[in-house]
């Protein structure tokens, strides 16, 4: 009991050091300027559509399409604010439902293609929205797309500065990662794992495989279309350009780096690869090398991602021990 007791005192300190890491870089962007504040607003809306993207990959499908949903979260919710006049609540919500409502039609089908096929599907639908978003310029403003959309108002707060958006978009990410965390550990997230790693003995054991891989795609695209609610807000304008399909790419590779099966993989993605293209908007083809060249050692010596570092340190630590 003692012994425990001394174990327990000893971790402390090194738990309280990286909550308070954690704390300082949660801050930093209030202190460093406009551009650090905007990087950082990024993130966290990276932070919680990648969530979405993770959920569906889980699954055991992964797909090419997300940012379909995060165009239709934010154009139902703009179009329904100015045509009802509602607030980003019920807007918001109602954006939601509606890409959860495509993606359950769309899931119900295309779920039972397995690997290239279901990427295909997923990437023909994304551009299909797309280029219904251009051809529908009477509703969408076509290529022009919508400029000028308020910012977020909620309870009569107005989110209408960076340092203001940034406490908002920080939330909904902190609370997009506690909801994951309490999902892989509840028995859907469970099944959702189970489904992936087994199909077959999944089904043998009495789980639908179909079932629990809609429910995954279902909620993994409501998560992106919240994204894209906030991103309307946030940016102020929208068009289908913003949603093509080197967004999607985008969110699976932050997927991939930061690591495809742990819940801190979508925020080590998108804390790394958020301002790389900042950094490298000098140079695009520098930085199409870049994200491939890391793709590639990622998966080549690091499957499990990014995150994954932190295991094999462990692991060398209690070897040296």
């Amino acid at each position: 009991m003692a012994k425990t007791i001394h174990f327990a005192r000893a971790a402390d300190p090194k738990r309280w050091y990286w909550l308070g890491l954690l704390v300082l870089i949660v801050l930093w962007p209030w202190f460093s300027g406009p551009f650090v504040l905007h990087l950082a607003v990024l993130t966290c809306l990276n932070i919680l559509i990648v969530n979405g993207l993770a959920i569906v990959g889980r699954s055991g499908q992964l797909s090419f399409g997300h940012a379909a949903f995060v165009a239709l979260g934010a154009y139902a919710s703009v179009l329904l604010s100015s045509a009802l006049g509602w607030n980003i609540l019920l807007s918001g919500l109602a954006g939601m439902a509606i890409a959860a409502l495509f993606a359950a039609m769309l899931g119900w089908v295309i779920l039972r293609l397995k690997g290239v096929y279901f990427v295909l599907v997923t990437f023909s639908f994304g551009e299909l929205m797309r280029l219904a978003l251009l051809d529908w310029s009477e509703l969408t403003g076509g290529a022009n797309g919508i400029a000028n959309i308020k910012p977020a108002d909620i309870f009569g707060f107005v989110f209408d500065t960076r340092a203001r958006f940034y406490a908002l978009a920080l939330v909904v990410a902190i609370v997009s990662i506690w909801m994951m965390k309490k999902l892989f550990s509840s028995p859907l997230g469970q099944s959702i794992d189970a489904v992936a790693d087994n199909p077959a003995l999944a089904e043998s054991t009495g789980l639908s495989v179909h079932r629990i891989q809609l429910v995954a795609f279902v909620m993994g695209c409501a998560m992106a279309a919240l994204g894209g609610v906030l991103q309307a807000r946030y940016i102020g304008f929208i068009s289908p350009e913003s949603f093509n399909p080197g967004l999607s790419v985008a969110f699976i590779i932050m997927l991939v780096i930061g690591g495809r099966k742990s819940v801190w993989g979508p925020l080590v993605g998108a804390l790394v690869l958020t301002p790389l293209p900042e950094l490298f908007r000098g140079a695009v083809q520098t930085q199409h090398i870049f994200y491939g060249a890391a793709l590639i050692l990622i998966l080549r010596f690091m499957p499990g991602g990014l995150i994954s570092l932190t295991e094999r340190l462990k692991r060398m630590k209690g070897a040296q021990v």
